[in-house]
């Protein structure tokens, strides 16, 4: 069973094992919980039997017009049972106010996000790759 929270009561870098597949130079699980933890908005997607983070989308917004999802992942075995959609259907729920919701995705992804009345727009974005592990940051 999969219970979905908005907190992040009982989760712990332990829990946070798997995700980032493919990035180059990944977070540390205790990088991603305090992502999590610093995310103005977040959904998890937690296995019920081992407390076990499966998925998660994130949400950074103004609280008045604006938000921009940065982030949803759902671990490899379990992608394609539905949780990444949840994950985003209930984060659209959370923004139902908000004029603006924003998210970058590759060409492949956008057939996905259309399913939420989302369209392809341009964008303009820049990666320090180096900084990708979170390491190297200091606000």
């Amino acid at each position: 069973m999969i219970k979905y929270q908005d907190n992040m009561g009982g989760v712990s870098a332990g829990r946070l094992k798997g995700f980032f597949v493919g990035w180059p130079n990944p977070p540390s699980p205790a990088m991603h919980l305090k992502l999590l933890n610093n995310s103005g908005m977040r959904i998890l997607a937690i296995d019920a039997k081992t407390g076990n983070v499966l998925g998660f989308i994130t949400a950074i917004t103004d609280g008045v017009l604006s938000a921009y999802i940065p982030f949803l992942e759902v671990l490899p075995p379990y992608q394609g049972c539905g949780i990444g959609k949840e994950l985003v259907r209930r984060m659209m729920v959370k923004l139902k106010k908000a004029y603006m919701i924003d998210l970058v995705c590759d060409q492949d992804l956008q057939k996905f996000y259309k399913k939420f009345n989302m369209f392809p727009a341009g964008a303009m974005i820049k990666r320090n790759s180096p900084n990708q592990s979170g390491k190297k940051i200091c606000w």
